[in-house]
């Protein structure tokens, strides 16, 4: 089934006691969980016309996760029949239908509808939250599962508007646009443009690439899954030890390697590997040397893709590594003068993530109207466990600053969404209407984080030159320093009088 087609007649004001804001991964989660707790009086709203978040938005040819699929879902709804080890977009998109058919979400979503600024309100304990249909809601609490690879982030580049041909940003992919026989040209080698550039270069004309940083490439262990396997995991324990193997070659290639590098330097043994795949994959050595970052591996996300290199060996296929200057009308002028005659632009330029306005994607405001973005840029990005802000009372963010530590999504928000449960449990049980975390306790646990940072990669001096999003504009990298299993045992032990309740 698909998402319900958007109602524009505004939902209207009204008084509610949770207001879930996004309807990606988290805020499903967090919907579930709610409603296993017996919270009934809630709605999420969201931007889009579906449900899925980061795969509603992004359908660019060759979209795909980089985390094996069967870590990539909830605990507990758990699928034996995914088409590949990595899901592909469109299929991830319809594992968030079928999660909320199965857990009856449907009649708490309204699309189309997107949160303009939540303001506190001390006289009842209450958030009065502007929608875009002109509705304000008042809900006792309020969930940012808002997202962070959602909100496009474009290229600060002079004349980046003036282009006259077409423009198209992965993230906002526009199907209607014929790549066939055109000059186009993709500026960014994220994780977008490893997954758009091999899709793409068959089928145009040319294709220039503007890389600034190169970005680590590994062979992706991606194969089809036919029938016989997925019947072999509905066998009893299989689907369990898939997952757990899952599990721990995702904690081992990212958070064990980029957060406890000062003990495990596993990241030295697979920049040997990641060299050599270069060279094993790219014919031509300058080209190669272009590709081969200088930066250490983990300072920012590696990719995985399995002919992506490959790409760069095909006759119409350009990588440019001289600056951009300018767009120009019909093309793009790099530093040395050169201007490169395109008829696409494709904006591969990633997602705001760290920049204080987009935690949340609205504007917030709480005690004395100051907002996230004041509070972030005097006391830098923190949040409690990932998710609390002092001065923000009943608000809780799934993924806020020091909630991902680079592991599985989805791991990550069922520690996050049991953190808010047990909260609003607690909260139910003391007649509560305020909750809000304790200085004291934002300040023990923000140092704790900051403690833990010198073990990890990213204040290696090989991560100078690496133009990582991971840091923000304080020099930080608010990723959780620790392992997935510690971020779910902190979810359910972390001492509930850390929270001051009142009302």
């Amino acid at each position: 089934m698909t998402s319900t087609p958007h109602d524009p007649t505004p939902i209207g004001d009204r008084d509610l006691e949770v207001l879930i804001v996004g309807a990606g991964f988290s805020g499903i989660g967090a919907a579930i969980s709610l409603l296993r707790e017996g919270v009934d009086d809630l709605l999420i709203v969201e931007d889009g016309q579906a449900v899925g978040g980061t795969w509603h938005w992004n359908t660019y040819p060759g979209v795909a996760v980089d985390i094996p699929s069967f870590s990539y879902q909830f605990s507990f709804a758990q699928r034996t029949d995914w088409s590949r080890s990595y899901a592909k977009g469109a299929e991830l998109a319809r594992y968030a239908e079928d999660l909320v058919d199965e857990h009856g979400l449907r009649p708490f979503l309204r699309f189309g509808r997107r949160v303009l600024r939540a303001v506190w309100h001390e006289d009842d304990d209450r958030y009065a939250v502007e929608l875009s249909d002109g509705s304000t809601l008042r809900p006792r609490f309020l969930v940012s599962a808002c997202g962070v690879l959602t909100q496009p982030r474009l290229p600060d580049i002079p004349g980046v508007a003036d282009f006259a041909g077409t423009t198209v940003h992965t993230a906002r992919w526009d199907h209607a646009v014929d790549l066939a026989g055109q000059r186009v040209a993709v500026i960014g080698t994220g994780a977008s443009g490893v997954q758009l550039i091999p899709e793409i270069a068959p089928d145009v004309a040319s294709l220039t690439v503007f890389q600034r940083t190169p970005i680590w490439c590994f062979p992706k262990p991606d194969v089809p899954l036919p029938a016989p396997v997925r019947a072999g995991l509905r066998l009893p324990g299989a689907r369990t030890a898939v997952r757990a193997l899952s599990q721990a070659f995702v904690e081992v290639t990212f958070p064990i390697a980029a957060h406890y590098h000062a003990w495990f330097p596993l990241t030295h043994v697979m920049e040997r590997a990641g060299r050599r795949w270069i060279a094993e994959q790219v014919d031509d050595p300058e080209v190669a040397a272009r590709l081969t970052p200088a930066y250490g591996l983990g300072c920012k996300r590696p990719s995985f893709h399995n002919s992506y290199l490959a790409t760069y060996n095909r006759p119409n296929v350009h990588l440019e590594t001289t600056p951009i200057a300018e767009i120009t009308p019909t093309g793009v002028r790099t530093s040395d003068g050169t201007e490169h005659e395109i008829d696409v632009l494709v904006l591969a330029t990633g997602f705001k993530v760290m920049e204080p306005d987009n935690l949340p994607t609205f504007e917030l405001r709480g005690v004395d109207g100051v907002t996230t973005a004041a509070y972030f840029a005097e006391h830098r990005l923190r949040a409690y466990e990932g998710v609390s802000v002092p001065g923000f009372p009943n608000c809780f963010m799934v993924f806020g600053p020091y909630g991902y530590n680079g592991s599985s999504y989805f791991a990550l928000i069922e520690a996050q969404v049991h953190h808010i449960v047990r909260v609003l449990r607690a909260a139910r049980r003391r007649s509560a209407t305020r909750v809000e975390v304790t200085r004291e306790a934002d300040d023990r646990f923000f140092a704790g984080m900051l403690r833990r940072r010198h073990r990890q990669v990213f204040w290696q001096e090989s991560c100078t030159g690496s133009n990582s999003y991971y840091f923000d504009e304080h020099g930080d990298v608010p990723l959780r320093p620790t392992t997935t299993v510690s971020s779910a045992l902190a979810s359910r032990t972390f001492p509930l009088d850390d929270y001051a309740f009142s009302g």
